[in-house]
């Protein structure tokens, strides 16, 4: 059976990167208003192309999921592009897609940037991960919906030092996303475990954590990179878990700098 096909903004021509949100965001998040890094990416010479996953934003066709459903998607996706094997720019819960997507599907992936995320969903059964579950669905059980959520999460998120503006940003985005959606993908991604995968990885990798990350912070991201053949690793100052909406010019910057390097001739 076809998989339903996932809404995307698409900007430029050259070689193709697919831009992937987290678990309390859509396509949004890359845009103009949030952002910026969709157009950045293509004035830079790519061809930008950022998705809203199954169950999201404009994707409510297709059923929401955990990281393999979604990389099968995404999969989908960027074959009917025609454009050849895709950079894959993931942020959370996307960096979780992005890394399914370079277990399973590697002739797809030309290169990884993998944002505020992890190769595991902490250690299993561990009080970290209970604690992650139980504030997230705690909320959303008491009836405070999904804009109730973000006006609780959202500020703890972010660093002190964002620009103006993020913390609104971000929890209208949040906001949006449909409460079935979130729940399924929250129980998807909790048995996530890509950390066997990393030594396997053949492709240029970048990791980009926030230097004030709490849900993924730089040792995570240190020790993810260590694994990785060839990987780097940047940390971007004063950015929490919402890098790119955080500091978007920093974050634009450090990813520019990876795609130029390694992806345009």
């Amino acid at each position: 059976m076809a998989l339903p096909a996932l809404a995307c903004d698409r900007l430029g021509s050259g070689p193709l990167v697919v831009l992937l949100h987290g678990i309390g965001g859509s396509r949004r998040i890359w845009g103009d208003a949030a952002s910026g890094t969709t157009r950045a990416i293509a004035d830079a010479g790519f061809s930008a192309v950022a998705l809203d996953l199954p169950g999201y934003g404009d994707s409510l066709a297709a059923t929401p999921g955990g990281p393999a459903a979604m990389a099968e998607a995404v999969a989908a996706m960027i074959e009917s592009l025609a454009l050849g094997p895709a950079v894959i720019l993931g942020h959370s819960m996307g960096g979780m897609v992005a890394q399914e997507l370079a277990a399973t599907r590697p002739g797809r992936v030309a290169g990884l940037v993998l944002a505020c995320t992890s190769p595991a969903f902490g250690p299993p059964g561990g009080d970290w991960q209970a604690s992650f579950v139980a504030e997230r669905l705690a909320p959303l059980d008491a009836g405070l919906g999904m804009s109730g959520m973000a006006r609780r999460l959202v500020p703890a998120m972010v660093s002190a030092a964002a620009v103006p503006g993020a913390v609104d940003t971000a929890m209208a985005i949040m906001a949006a996303v449909p409460e079935a959606t979130y729940r399924a993908a929250l129980a998807g991604i909790v048995a996530f475990d890509r950390r066997a995968a990393l030594p396997l990885l053949r492709m240029p990798v970048l990791c980009l954590a926030g230097e004030h990350d709490r849900t993924a912070p730089p040792v995570v991201h240190e020790r993810m990179a260590a694994r990785i053949p060839g990987a780097e690793l940047c940390v971007l100052a004063a950015a929490g878990h919402i890098a790119n909406v955080e500091q978007p010019a920093a974050f634009n910057a450090a990813v520019l700098d990876f795609l130029q390097r390694r992806f345009l001739r």
